[in-house]
């Protein structure tokens, strides 16, 4: 059972925070699975993510596509995680279960800080992963960088 990380973006929007989460997720031996709620949103993010890092490019693919199961990085708005991914990152608010959670080694969920629905989303699946008994932890950027602020 791995751990669930929240991360309560405040002074580094979506497409800063994430190329470093999947950078250091791919480190570390991961498979991802990136599950967002818009498909026009995850082919921004999609765009985004060819020229994010020194490299040029954070090496992922959308879903739908032959080779899903490959993709170190997949991007997708479904529910059903296709390329045996280690990690799922959510982002939008995307609809995540608990028992999946349990099966992953690290779930990573990034809400935006300024959207007060995001922030009431955030806080519901919080208490949901800590009634599962799941570890959850939460990361917020309030003094300029990343510090971890609670832990369940």
């Amino acid at each position: 059972m791995g751990e669930v990380f929240f991360y309560h973006m405040t002074r580094s929007p979506l497409e800063a925070t994430l190329p470093v989460l999947l950078q250091r997720s791919l480190e570390a031996g991961w498979k991802i699975c990136l599950r967002g709620t818009d498909p026009k949103r995850m082919d921004w993010l999609d765009e985004r993510l060819w020229t994010t890092t020194d490299d040029g490019f954070l090496p992922h693919g959308q879903s739908g596509g032959p080779h899903d199961a490959d993709q170190p990085v997949l991007l997708t708005t479904d529910t059903e995680i296709t390329n045996q991914a280690d990690a799922l990152i959510v982002v939008d608010g995307a609809v995540i279960d608990t028992n999946e959670m349990a099966g992953l080694t690290r779930v990573s969920i990034l809400f935006d800080g300024n959207d007060a629905d995001a922030v009431a989303h955030a806080r519901t699946q919080w208490k949901d992963v800590v009634a599962a008994g799941l570890t959850a932890k939460y990361w917020s950027q309030e003094s300029g960088r990343w510090e971890m602020n609670a832990s369940s």
